[in-house]
Protein backbone atom coordinates (compact mmCIF):
# COMPACT_ATOMS: atom_id res chain seq x y z
CA UNK A 1 0.00 0.00 0.00
CA UNK A 2 1.44 3.61 -1.14
CA UNK A 3 2.59 5.51 2.15
CA UNK A 4 0.27 8.82 1.48
CA UNK A 5 -2.50 7.06 0.76
CA UNK A 6 -1.77 4.94 4.25
CA UNK A 7 -1.68 7.82 6.58
CA UNK A 8 -5.07 9.47 4.88
CA UNK A 9 -6.89 6.60 5.54
CA UNK A 10 -5.86 6.16 8.73
CA UNK A 11 -6.57 9.92 9.60
CA UNK A 12 -10.20 9.25 8.14
CA UNK A 13 -10.54 6.23 10.48
CA UNK A 14 -9.85 7.95 13.68
CA UNK A 15 -11.82 11.12 12.94
CA UNK A 16 -14.89 9.02 12.59
CA UNK A 17 -14.16 8.55 16.37
CA UNK A 18 -13.94 12.19 17.63
CA UNK A 19 -15.85 14.17 15.24
CA UNK A 20 -17.21 17.50 17.23
CA UNK A 21 -15.59 16.85 20.44
CA UNK A 22 -12.56 18.82 21.91
CA UNK A 23 -9.82 16.93 24.66
CA UNK A 24 -9.83 18.55 28.02
CA UNK A 25 -6.39 18.88 29.73
CA UNK A 26 -6.31 15.72 31.64
CA UNK A 27 -3.88 15.42 35.00
CA UNK A 28 -2.63 11.93 33.78
CA UNK A 29 0.72 10.95 36.10
CA UNK A 30 -0.60 9.00 38.99
CA UNK A 31 -3.86 7.35 36.64
CA UNK A 32 -1.32 6.81 33.63
CA UNK A 33 0.64 4.36 35.78
CA UNK A 34 -2.38 2.57 37.01
CA UNK A 35 -3.72 2.26 33.76
CA UNK A 36 -0.30 0.62 32.40
CA UNK A 37 -0.75 -2.17 35.53
CA UNK A 38 -3.41 -3.46 32.96
CA UNK A 39 -1.26 -3.85 29.72
CA UNK A 40 0.97 -6.96 29.40
CA UNK A 41 4.83 -6.11 29.22
CA UNK A 42 6.59 -8.90 27.96
CA UNK A 43 10.04 -7.02 26.65
CA UNK A 44 11.12 -3.53 26.19
CA UNK A 45 8.37 -1.19 25.77
CA UNK A 46 7.08 2.56 25.87
CA UNK A 47 3.84 4.32 26.16
CA UNK A 48 2.40 7.39 24.94
CA UNK A 49 -0.52 9.22 24.64
CA UNK A 50 -2.52 9.31 20.90
CA UNK A 51 -4.88 12.89 20.91
CA UNK A 52 -7.50 11.68 18.50
CA UNK A 53 -9.07 14.69 18.12
CA UNK A 54 -5.42 16.43 16.71
CA UNK A 55 -4.37 13.33 15.78
CA UNK A 56 -0.70 14.19 17.34
CA UNK A 57 1.03 12.26 20.38
CA UNK A 58 0.92 14.02 23.71
CA UNK A 59 3.38 11.88 25.31
CA UNK A 60 6.23 9.70 24.75
CA UNK A 61 7.84 7.78 26.88
CA UNK A 62 11.94 7.21 27.07
CA UNK A 63 11.76 3.89 26.61
CA UNK A 64 11.18 4.03 22.95
CA UNK A 65 15.16 4.82 22.41
CA UNK A 66 15.95 1.52 23.56
CA UNK A 67 13.09 -0.43 21.57
CA UNK A 68 13.10 1.79 18.20
CA UNK A 69 16.15 3.63 18.79
CA UNK A 70 15.21 7.26 18.20
CA UNK A 71 14.28 9.97 20.98
CA UNK A 72 10.79 11.02 22.39
CA UNK A 73 10.78 14.38 20.82
CA UNK A 74 11.68 12.66 17.24
CA UNK A 75 8.45 10.70 17.23
CA UNK A 76 5.01 11.79 15.98
CA UNK A 77 2.49 9.58 14.55
CA UNK A 78 3.53 10.73 10.89
CA UNK A 79 6.92 9.50 11.78
CA UNK A 80 5.48 6.15 13.43
CA UNK A 81 3.28 5.56 10.08
CA UNK A 82 6.50 5.36 7.98
CA UNK A 83 8.04 3.32 9.86
CA UNK A 84 5.41 0.84 9.68
CA UNK A 85 6.37 -2.32 7.40
CA UNK A 86 4.78 -1.65 3.81
CA UNK A 87 2.86 -5.10 4.15
CA UNK A 88 1.74 -4.81 7.54
CA UNK A 89 -0.18 -1.37 6.77
CA UNK A 90 -3.06 -2.85 5.25
CA UNK A 91 -3.75 -5.24 8.11
CA UNK A 92 -2.96 -1.97 10.57
CA UNK A 93 -5.94 -0.23 8.77
CA UNK A 94 -8.62 -3.11 9.01
CA UNK A 95 -7.52 -3.28 12.63
CA UNK A 96 -7.79 0.18 13.52
CA UNK A 97 -11.00 0.40 11.88
CA UNK A 98 -12.50 -2.50 13.40
CA UNK A 99 -11.32 -0.96 16.69
CA UNK A 100 -13.19 2.39 15.99
CA UNK A 101 -16.28 0.10 15.14
CA UNK A 102 -15.98 -1.84 18.19
CA UNK A 103 -15.76 0.82 20.51
CA UNK A 104 -18.48 3.03 18.75
CA UNK A 105 -20.66 0.43 19.85
CA UNK A 106 -19.98 0.34 23.46
CA UNK A 107 -22.20 2.03 26.17
CA UNK A 108 -20.49 5.13 27.03
CA UNK A 109 -19.74 3.36 30.61
CA UNK A 110 -17.70 0.60 28.87
CA UNK A 111 -15.89 2.47 26.90
CA UNK A 112 -12.52 2.34 29.21
CA UNK A 113 -13.00 -1.72 30.16
CA UNK A 114 -11.58 -2.51 27.61
CA UNK A 115 -7.72 -3.06 25.58
CA UNK A 116 -7.29 -2.97 21.93
CA UNK A 117 -4.85 -5.22 21.12
CA UNK A 118 -2.72 -6.36 18.00
CA UNK A 119 0.85 -6.67 16.47
CA UNK A 120 2.36 -5.26 13.64
CA UNK A 121 6.16 -4.81 12.33
CA UNK A 122 8.01 -1.72 12.90
CA UNK A 123 11.57 -0.42 11.68
CA UNK A 124 14.17 0.93 14.38
CA UNK A 125 16.64 3.61 13.31
CA UNK A 126 19.34 0.62 12.28
CA UNK A 127 16.70 -0.42 10.00
CA UNK A 128 15.85 -3.83 11.53
CA UNK A 129 12.24 -4.52 11.76
CA UNK A 130 11.12 -5.47 14.85
CA UNK A 131 7.58 -7.07 15.88
CA UNK A 132 5.54 -4.93 18.36
CA UNK A 133 2.58 -5.64 20.18
CA UNK A 134 0.45 -2.74 20.05
CA UNK A 135 -1.89 -2.32 23.09
CA UNK A 136 -4.16 0.29 23.39
CA UNK A 137 -7.28 1.80 25.90
CA UNK A 138 -9.09 4.70 26.29
CA UNK A 139 -8.54 7.09 28.97
CA UNK A 140 -10.38 10.44 27.86
CA UNK A 141 -13.92 10.26 26.03
CA UNK A 142 -16.75 12.88 26.05
CA UNK A 143 -20.00 12.62 27.51
CA UNK A 144 -21.58 11.03 23.89
CA UNK A 145 -18.88 8.65 23.78
CA UNK A 146 -16.57 10.41 21.46
CA UNK A 147 -13.13 9.37 21.74
CA UNK A 148 -10.31 11.64 22.92
CA UNK A 149 -7.95 10.24 23.87
CA UNK A 150 -6.07 7.10 24.16
CA UNK A 151 -2.68 5.54 26.21
CA UNK A 152 -1.14 2.75 23.88
CA UNK A 153 1.95 0.65 24.89
CA UNK A 154 4.50 -0.53 22.52
CA UNK A 155 6.09 -3.97 23.59
CA UNK A 156 9.39 -5.48 21.46
CA UNK A 157 7.79 -9.21 21.08
CA UNK A 158 10.34 -10.12 18.28
CA UNK A 159 11.36 -12.83 20.70
CA UNK A 160 8.81 -14.44 21.46
CA UNK A 161 6.82 -13.80 17.96
CA UNK A 162 9.67 -13.78 15.38
CA UNK A 163 7.24 -14.56 12.42
CA UNK A 164 3.69 -15.69 12.20
CA UNK A 165 0.14 -13.80 11.62
CA UNK A 166 -0.69 -11.03 13.26
CA UNK A 167 -3.54 -11.11 15.41
CA UNK A 168 -6.39 -8.56 16.95
CA UNK A 169 -7.79 -9.45 19.99
CA UNK A 170 -10.17 -7.25 21.91
CA UNK A 171 -9.37 -7.89 25.73
CA UNK A 172 -12.36 -7.31 28.15
CA UNK A 173 -11.05 -5.07 31.80
CA UNK A 174 -13.55 -5.65 34.89
CA UNK A 175 -15.02 -8.37 33.82
CA UNK A 176 -16.17 -7.94 30.95
CA UNK A 177 -16.11 -10.15 28.39
CA UNK A 178 -12.91 -10.76 25.31
CA UNK A 179 -12.85 -11.32 22.15
CA UNK A 180 -9.92 -13.09 21.15
CA UNK A 181 -8.26 -13.20 17.48
CA UNK A 182 -11.05 -11.15 15.64
CA UNK A 183 -11.93 -11.96 12.07
CA UNK A 184 -11.69 -8.24 10.76
CA UNK A 185 -14.23 -9.95 7.65
CA UNK A 186 -16.82 -11.37 10.06
CA UNK A 187 -19.36 -10.74 12.88
CA UNK A 188 -17.52 -10.67 16.24
CA UNK A 189 -18.27 -13.80 18.67
CA UNK A 190 -17.25 -13.78 21.90
CA UNK A 191 -13.82 -15.79 23.13
CA UNK A 192 -14.18 -19.22 24.93
CA UNK A 193 -12.75 -17.87 28.45
CA UNK A 194 -10.90 -20.78 29.17
CA UNK A 195 -8.44 -19.29 31.60
CA UNK A 196 -9.08 -18.36 35.01
CA UNK A 197 -7.76 -14.90 36.52
CA UNK A 198 -5.42 -16.68 38.76
CA UNK A 199 -4.02 -18.64 35.50
CA UNK A 200 -3.50 -15.49 33.31
CA UNK A 201 -1.75 -14.51 36.22
CA UNK A 202 0.44 -17.44 36.05
CA UNK A 203 1.04 -17.75 32.16
CA UNK A 204 1.98 -13.85 32.42
CA UNK A 205 4.74 -14.69 34.16
CA UNK A 206 5.78 -17.75 32.82
CA UNK A 207 5.77 -16.05 29.19
CA UNK A 208 8.24 -13.38 31.16
CA UNK A 209 10.77 -16.04 31.85
CA UNK A 210 9.93 -16.23 35.73
CA UNK A 211 10.27 -20.15 37.38
CA UNK A 212 7.85 -21.46 39.21
CA UNK A 213 9.16 -20.82 42.44
CA UNK A 214 9.74 -17.11 41.52
CA UNK A 215 5.97 -16.95 40.15
CA UNK A 216 4.81 -18.26 43.56
CA UNK A 217 7.15 -15.89 45.64
CA UNK A 218 5.16 -13.09 43.26
CA UNK A 219 1.85 -14.63 43.70
CA UNK A 220 2.41 -15.36 47.13
CA UNK A 221 1.55 -19.23 46.63
CA UNK A 222 3.54 -22.33 46.98
CA UNK A 223 5.48 -23.80 43.85
CA UNK A 224 2.73 -26.70 43.73
CA UNK A 225 -0.07 -24.34 43.34
CA UNK A 226 1.48 -22.55 40.37
CA UNK A 227 2.39 -25.96 38.69
CA UNK A 228 -0.75 -27.36 39.20
CA UNK A 229 -2.11 -24.11 37.75
CA UNK A 230 0.55 -24.41 34.74
CA UNK A 231 -0.73 -28.35 34.26
CA UNK A 232 -4.33 -27.11 34.24
CA UNK A 233 -3.68 -24.96 31.57
CA UNK A 234 -1.71 -27.17 29.15
CA UNK A 235 -4.36 -30.01 29.45
CA UNK A 236 -7.27 -27.53 29.50
CA UNK A 237 -6.21 -26.12 26.06
CA UNK A 238 -4.81 -29.71 24.59
CA UNK A 239 -0.87 -28.85 24.51
CA UNK A 240 1.84 -31.18 25.22
CA UNK A 241 3.99 -28.69 27.49
CA UNK A 242 4.44 -25.23 28.95
CA UNK A 243 6.63 -24.33 25.65
CA UNK A 244 3.40 -24.51 23.32
CA UNK A 245 1.30 -23.10 26.26
CA UNK A 246 3.38 -19.61 26.11
CA UNK A 247 3.85 -19.92 22.59
CA UNK A 248 -0.34 -20.08 21.92
CA UNK A 249 -0.63 -17.55 24.36
CA UNK A 250 1.27 -14.62 22.80
CA UNK A 251 0.19 -16.22 18.92
CA UNK A 252 -3.96 -16.15 20.08
CA UNK A 253 -3.90 -13.11 22.44
CA UNK A 254 -4.99 -15.28 25.76
CA UNK A 255 -3.68 -12.28 27.96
Amino acid sequence: MELTVFKEEVNNIWKKATSGSTPKHLSFQLDLYRKLLSFFQAGDYYYYIFNIKTSSLDLVSDGIETVLGYTPSEMTLQFLMDKLHPEDRPLFLNFEFKAVEFLSQLPVEKLMDYKVKFDFRLRRKDNKYIRILHQAIVVEHDPDGLLLRTLGLHTDITHLKPDGRPVLSFIGLNGEPSYIDVDVQKVFSVSKETLSRREKQVLTLLIEGKLSKEIGEILNISKQTVDRHRKNMIGKNGLKNTAELVSNAIKKGWI
